[in-house]
């Protein structure tokens, strides 16, 4: 049951978060395909070509792109440095 106005957050041309689509998770627009999921296909050797192909078309290389900047600068300021050094010493 809705109670009322959610606010979808648009991360970047490619990204959003909103509460009603997978919990609030960053998925790419118009999917369910949660940004977390592509940062562990590249992490894991997959090229954003295979990507791609992977997901039928369904994202981009540009949005592929745009997850892995949105993921580095949630982890670092504009002149490399640890963003929250504490909060990732206390994750490991």
């Amino acid at each position: 049951m809705k109670t009322g106005p959610h606010k979808c957050l648009e991360l970047g041309e490619h990204i959003v978060a909103d509460p009603l689509i997978c919990h609030g998770k960053p998925t790419f627009k118009g999917t369910r395909i949660m940004v977390w999921q592509i940062l562990d296909e590249l992490a894991h050797g997959m090229s954003p070509a295979e990507i791609v192909k992977a997901w039928g078309g369904k994202i981009t290389r540009a949005a592929i792109a745009e997850s892995v900047t949105l993921a580095r600068r949630s982890l670092l300021d504009k002149k490399g440095r640890l963003r929250h050094p504490n909060d990732l010493a206390s994750a490991a």
